[in-house]
């Protein structure tokens, strides 16, 4: 499941705990994610029209750690520290949730190139 969740991912819905979903039809960044054995780091980026990117400055570093057949992504930050569960990871579809119970879609995000 790790080796499915690099790369550029763009939020696709939010569950909340009490059952309902926030649809995002348009995004206008997206998650890029590097990862390197046993951990990783998350970036803003925001699409250009060129396809290229605008990158925020924060970076999020975490750690992996399997446990009971669950994989986890543990995040410290100067501001913070939380850990998302890792739901299902495949080539098109991420799905993590974090430690309030909302759970994250995300989908592979495919680049536009809108200037040709």
């Amino acid at each position: 499941m790790k080796e499915n969740i690099a790369g550029y991912w763009e939020i696709k819905s939010v569950e909340m705990p009490d059952g309902s979903i926030k649809d995002f039809d348009i995004n206008t960044s997206v998650d890029y994610i590097e990862v390197s054995a046993n951990k990783g780091s998350r970036k803003k980026l925001m699409p250009q029209a060129d396809g290229t990117f605008r990158e925020f400055p924060t970076v999020e570093s975490f750690e992996f750690l399997e446990r009971n057949d669950s994989l986890f992504m543990y995040y410290k930050t100067p501001y913070a520290d939380w850990i998302e569960t890792v739901v299902k990871a495949t080539d098109s579809l991420l799905v993590v949730q974090n430690s309030d119970k909302k759970e994250y879609v995300y989908r592979r995000f495919r680049k536009l190139n809108l200037t040709n």
